[in-house]
Protein backbone atom coordinates (compact mmCIF):
# COMPACT_ATOMS: atom_id res chain seq x y z
CA UNK A 1 0.00 0.00 0.00
CA UNK A 2 1.14 3.43 -0.63
CA UNK A 3 1.76 5.45 2.42
CA UNK A 4 -0.94 8.08 3.35
CA UNK A 5 1.44 11.47 3.06
CA UNK A 6 -0.04 14.05 5.94
CA UNK A 7 0.64 17.70 5.72
CA UNK A 8 2.47 19.47 8.40
CA UNK A 9 1.59 22.73 7.44
CA UNK A 10 -0.69 25.32 9.46
CA UNK A 11 -4.84 25.20 8.57
CA UNK A 12 -5.91 28.53 7.78
CA UNK A 13 -7.81 30.53 9.47
CA UNK A 14 -11.32 30.94 8.45
CA UNK A 15 -12.38 34.46 7.04
CA UNK A 16 -14.78 34.58 10.45
CA UNK A 17 -11.49 34.39 12.66
CA UNK A 18 -10.02 37.41 10.01
CA UNK A 19 -12.94 39.29 10.60
CA UNK A 20 -12.71 39.41 14.25
CA UNK A 21 -8.88 39.87 14.27
CA UNK A 22 -9.22 43.41 12.10
CA UNK A 23 -12.58 44.09 13.58
CA UNK A 24 -11.10 45.56 17.04
CA UNK A 25 -8.79 47.25 15.19
CA UNK A 26 -11.45 48.83 12.79
CA UNK A 27 -13.06 49.94 15.50
CA UNK A 28 -10.07 51.64 17.33
CA UNK A 29 -9.43 53.27 14.03
CA UNK A 30 -13.46 54.69 13.82
CA UNK A 31 -13.29 56.23 17.05
CA UNK A 32 -9.68 57.82 15.76
CA UNK A 33 -10.94 59.34 12.90
CA UNK A 34 -13.97 60.69 14.50
CA UNK A 35 -11.88 62.11 17.27
CA UNK A 36 -9.50 64.14 14.65
CA UNK A 37 -12.66 64.96 12.43
CA UNK A 38 -14.49 66.37 15.33
CA UNK A 39 -14.95 69.83 14.35
CA UNK A 40 -15.91 68.96 10.79
CA UNK A 41 -18.30 65.95 11.52
CA UNK A 42 -19.71 66.59 14.34
CA UNK A 43 -23.36 68.23 13.68
CA UNK A 44 -23.51 70.97 16.01
CA UNK A 45 -21.09 72.81 18.86
CA UNK A 46 -20.60 70.67 21.53
CA UNK A 47 -21.09 73.34 23.80
CA UNK A 48 -24.01 75.11 22.28
CA UNK A 49 -26.98 75.00 24.54
CA UNK A 50 -31.08 74.71 23.55
CA UNK A 51 -33.30 74.90 27.05
CA UNK A 52 -36.11 73.94 25.51
CA UNK A 53 -34.71 71.03 23.99
CA UNK A 54 -33.54 69.71 27.90
CA UNK A 55 -33.33 65.72 28.15
CA UNK A 56 -34.93 65.09 24.57
CA UNK A 57 -34.94 61.30 23.52
CA UNK A 58 -33.33 60.24 20.92
CA UNK A 59 -34.35 61.05 16.89
CA UNK A 60 -36.00 64.55 18.59
CA UNK A 61 -35.96 67.26 17.41
CA UNK A 62 -36.15 70.94 18.84
CA UNK A 63 -35.67 74.32 17.25
CA UNK A 64 -33.67 73.25 14.53
CA UNK A 65 -31.56 70.77 17.04
CA UNK A 66 -32.07 67.44 15.56
CA UNK A 67 -30.86 65.14 18.11
CA UNK A 68 -29.66 61.69 16.91
CA UNK A 69 -28.98 60.53 20.19
CA UNK A 70 -30.57 62.65 22.62
CA UNK A 71 -29.71 65.96 24.15
CA UNK A 72 -28.73 66.50 27.86
CA UNK A 73 -29.43 68.48 31.00
CA UNK A 74 -28.83 71.94 28.88
CA UNK A 75 -30.29 70.61 25.53
CA UNK A 76 -26.56 70.53 24.66
CA UNK A 77 -26.75 67.57 21.56
CA UNK A 78 -25.28 64.36 22.66
CA UNK A 79 -23.60 62.81 19.44
CA UNK A 80 -21.52 66.31 19.48
CA UNK A 81 -20.43 65.98 22.70
CA UNK A 82 -19.77 61.85 22.26
CA UNK A 83 -17.32 62.62 19.07
CA UNK A 84 -15.66 65.75 21.00
CA UNK A 85 -15.19 63.73 23.99
CA UNK A 86 -13.63 61.13 21.72
CA UNK A 87 -11.28 63.58 20.71
CA UNK A 88 -10.33 64.42 24.80
CA UNK A 89 -9.89 61.24 25.97
CA UNK A 90 -7.40 59.94 22.99
CA UNK A 91 -5.56 63.14 23.50
CA UNK A 92 -5.26 62.45 26.91
CA UNK A 93 -4.08 58.58 26.55
CA UNK A 94 -1.72 58.72 23.42
CA UNK A 95 0.34 61.90 25.12
CA UNK A 96 0.85 60.55 28.41
CA UNK A 97 1.23 56.73 26.87
CA UNK A 98 3.96 58.08 24.91
CA UNK A 99 5.48 60.54 28.03
CA UNK A 100 5.44 57.43 30.57
CA UNK A 101 6.71 55.08 28.00
CA UNK A 102 9.45 57.10 27.14
CA UNK A 103 10.46 57.87 30.33
CA UNK A 104 9.94 54.24 31.49
CA UNK A 105 12.03 52.56 29.07
CA UNK A 106 14.60 54.63 29.24
CA UNK A 107 15.10 54.51 32.70
CA UNK A 108 14.37 50.38 32.46
CA UNK A 109 16.78 50.38 30.18
CA UNK A 110 19.87 52.12 32.04
CA UNK A 111 18.69 49.94 35.27
CA UNK A 112 19.41 46.93 33.56
CA UNK A 113 22.32 47.61 31.53
CA UNK A 114 24.54 49.63 34.00
CA UNK A 115 23.48 47.64 36.78
CA UNK A 116 25.22 48.65 40.30
CA UNK A 117 23.78 51.86 42.17
CA UNK A 118 21.25 52.84 38.96
CA UNK A 119 20.06 50.02 39.12
CA UNK A 120 19.40 49.83 42.97
CA UNK A 121 18.09 53.47 42.84
CA UNK A 122 15.48 53.27 39.54
CA UNK A 123 13.76 49.75 40.61
CA UNK A 124 13.31 50.33 44.48
CA UNK A 125 11.32 53.83 43.20
CA UNK A 126 9.66 51.30 41.08
CA UNK A 127 8.31 49.48 43.43
CA UNK A 128 7.51 52.51 45.63
CA UNK A 129 5.30 53.54 42.97
CA UNK A 130 3.80 49.76 42.13
CA UNK A 131 3.06 49.61 45.95
CA UNK A 132 0.23 53.06 45.33
CA UNK A 133 -3.08 52.13 43.75
CA UNK A 134 -2.45 54.27 40.40
CA UNK A 135 -5.99 55.72 40.26
CA UNK A 136 -5.19 56.73 44.18
CA UNK A 137 -1.77 58.38 43.29
CA UNK A 138 -3.44 59.95 40.43
CA UNK A 139 -6.24 61.16 42.32
CA UNK A 140 -3.83 62.64 44.68
CA UNK A 141 -1.56 64.09 42.60
CA UNK A 142 -4.53 65.98 40.49
CA UNK A 143 -5.97 67.58 43.81
CA UNK A 144 -2.42 69.19 44.69
CA UNK A 145 -1.35 70.26 41.12
CA UNK A 146 -5.52 70.98 40.04
CA UNK A 147 -7.48 69.74 37.29
CA UNK A 148 -7.12 70.45 33.92
CA UNK A 149 -5.94 68.89 30.56
CA UNK A 150 -2.30 69.42 30.75
CA UNK A 151 -2.03 68.52 34.58
CA UNK A 152 -4.05 64.96 33.83
CA UNK A 153 -1.47 64.38 30.81
CA UNK A 154 1.43 64.99 33.27
CA UNK A 155 0.06 63.28 36.69
CA UNK A 156 -0.80 59.71 34.30
CA UNK A 157 2.81 59.84 32.73
CA UNK A 158 3.82 60.36 36.31
CA UNK A 159 1.72 57.53 38.09
CA UNK A 160 2.30 54.75 34.88
CA UNK A 161 6.16 55.01 34.06
CA UNK A 162 7.38 52.74 36.43
CA UNK A 163 5.84 49.44 34.66
CA UNK A 164 7.49 50.21 31.57
CA UNK A 165 10.51 50.73 33.23
CA UNK A 166 10.07 47.11 34.75
CA UNK A 167 8.95 45.58 31.50
CA UNK A 168 12.54 47.21 30.02
CA UNK A 169 14.49 46.38 32.85
CA UNK A 170 13.58 42.23 32.62
CA UNK A 171 13.99 42.77 28.43
CA UNK A 172 17.25 44.59 29.17
CA UNK A 173 18.78 42.38 31.37
CA UNK A 174 18.52 39.05 29.25
CA UNK A 175 20.03 41.12 26.09
CA UNK A 176 22.96 42.73 28.19
CA UNK A 177 24.81 40.15 27.72
CA UNK A 178 24.15 38.62 24.77
CA UNK A 179 27.28 37.77 22.41
CA UNK A 180 26.30 40.72 19.66
CA UNK A 181 26.09 43.38 22.81
CA UNK A 182 29.61 42.00 24.32
CA UNK A 183 31.18 42.63 20.99
CA UNK A 184 29.78 46.09 20.83
CA UNK A 185 31.45 47.02 23.87
CA UNK A 186 34.60 45.33 22.84
CA UNK A 187 34.71 47.51 19.76
CA UNK A 188 34.20 51.08 21.75
CA UNK A 189 30.48 51.44 21.86
CA UNK A 190 29.15 53.76 24.18
CA UNK A 191 26.43 52.51 26.81
CA UNK A 192 24.20 55.02 24.80
CA UNK A 193 24.74 53.64 21.50
CA UNK A 194 24.56 50.17 22.85
CA UNK A 195 21.19 50.66 24.40
CA UNK A 196 19.36 52.14 21.57
CA UNK A 197 21.14 50.81 18.40
CA UNK A 198 21.15 46.90 19.78
CA UNK A 199 18.93 46.75 23.24
CA UNK A 200 15.85 49.32 22.15
CA UNK A 201 15.26 47.34 18.86
CA UNK A 202 15.13 44.23 20.41
CA UNK A 203 12.92 44.86 23.29
CA UNK A 204 10.41 47.00 20.99
CA UNK A 205 7.87 44.14 20.81
CA UNK A 206 7.25 43.82 24.28
CA UNK A 207 7.06 47.36 24.99
CA UNK A 208 4.60 47.90 22.21
CA UNK A 209 2.14 45.01 23.83
CA UNK A 210 2.23 47.32 27.32
CA UNK A 211 1.91 50.64 25.71
CA UNK A 212 -1.09 49.20 23.80
CA UNK A 213 -2.64 47.97 27.25
CA UNK A 214 -1.63 51.05 28.93
CA UNK A 215 -3.07 53.22 26.23
CA UNK A 216 -6.40 51.41 27.33
CA UNK A 217 -5.90 52.27 30.79
CA UNK A 218 -4.99 55.66 30.20
CA UNK A 219 -8.24 55.99 28.54
CA UNK A 220 -10.47 54.70 31.82
CA UNK A 221 -8.49 56.58 34.23
CA UNK A 222 -8.70 59.92 32.26
CA UNK A 223 -12.91 58.96 32.25
CA UNK A 224 -12.19 58.00 35.95
CA UNK A 225 -10.90 61.47 36.91
CA UNK A 226 -13.44 63.58 34.87
CA UNK A 227 -15.76 61.30 36.39
CA UNK A 228 -15.14 62.43 39.94
CA UNK A 229 -14.39 66.54 38.90
CA UNK A 230 -10.27 66.31 38.88
CA UNK A 231 -10.24 66.17 34.97
CA UNK A 232 -10.89 67.98 32.16
CA UNK A 233 -13.31 71.03 32.97
CA UNK A 234 -16.74 71.62 31.78
CA UNK A 235 -17.89 72.93 29.86
CA UNK A 236 -15.80 70.71 27.52
CA UNK A 237 -17.17 67.74 27.09
CA UNK A 238 -15.44 64.13 28.49
CA UNK A 239 -16.74 60.90 28.85
CA UNK A 240 -16.22 60.81 32.16
CA UNK A 241 -18.20 64.02 33.41
CA UNK A 242 -20.66 63.28 30.84
CA UNK A 243 -20.88 59.67 32.86
CA UNK A 244 -21.20 61.65 36.17
CA UNK A 245 -23.86 63.83 34.46
CA UNK A 246 -25.77 61.04 33.46
CA UNK A 247 -25.74 59.11 36.94
CA UNK A 248 -28.18 61.42 37.95
CA UNK A 249 -30.85 61.20 35.33
CA UNK A 250 -30.77 57.11 34.89
CA UNK A 251 -34.68 57.29 35.70
CA UNK A 252 -35.47 59.78 33.14
CA UNK A 253 -33.17 60.31 30.53
CA UNK A 254 -31.11 57.09 30.08
CA UNK A 255 -29.62 58.21 27.33
CA UNK A 256 -27.03 60.83 28.82
CA UNK A 257 -25.14 57.94 30.67
CA UNK A 258 -25.50 54.91 28.65
CA UNK A 259 -23.95 55.94 25.02
CA UNK A 260 -20.91 57.76 26.34
CA UNK A 261 -20.61 54.25 29.05
CA UNK A 262 -20.91 52.12 25.93
CA UNK A 263 -18.50 54.56 23.72
CA UNK A 264 -15.92 53.77 26.40
CA UNK A 265 -16.69 50.05 27.20
CA UNK A 266 -16.19 49.71 23.05
CA UNK A 267 -13.00 51.68 22.85
CA UNK A 268 -11.15 50.06 26.06
CA UNK A 269 -12.32 46.51 24.90
CA UNK A 270 -11.22 46.75 21.18
CA UNK A 271 -8.06 48.16 22.66
CA UNK A 272 -7.47 45.63 24.67
CA UNK A 273 -8.12 43.06 22.33
CA UNK A 274 -5.82 44.67 19.80
CA UNK A 275 -2.93 44.31 22.83
CA UNK A 276 -3.92 40.52 23.36
CA UNK A 277 -3.38 39.89 19.94
CA UNK A 278 0.04 41.58 19.71
CA UNK A 279 1.21 39.64 22.51
CA UNK A 280 0.13 36.56 20.66
CA UNK A 281 2.44 37.66 17.82
CA UNK A 282 5.11 38.75 20.28
CA UNK A 283 6.13 36.04 22.66
CA UNK A 284 8.46 33.76 21.21
CA UNK A 285 6.25 31.15 23.46
CA UNK A 286 3.62 31.17 21.64
CA UNK A 287 4.90 30.86 17.86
Amino acid sequence: MTPTLVSMAPPRQSTWLRFGRWTPVALVALFVVAAILAPFIAPYDPNAQNLLGRMKAPGAISRGFHYLLGSDELGRDLLSRLIHGARVSLSVAFASAILSGTVGVILGMLAGYLRGWVEMAVMRVVDVFLSIPAILLAIITVAVLGPGLVNVIVVLALTRWPRYARVAYGQTLGIANAPYVRLATLMGAGPLRILFRHVLPNIIGAVTVVATLEFGLMVLFEAGLSFLGLGVQPPTASWGSMLSTGRNYLATAWWIGTFPGACLFLLVLAINLIGDDLRDRFDPRLL
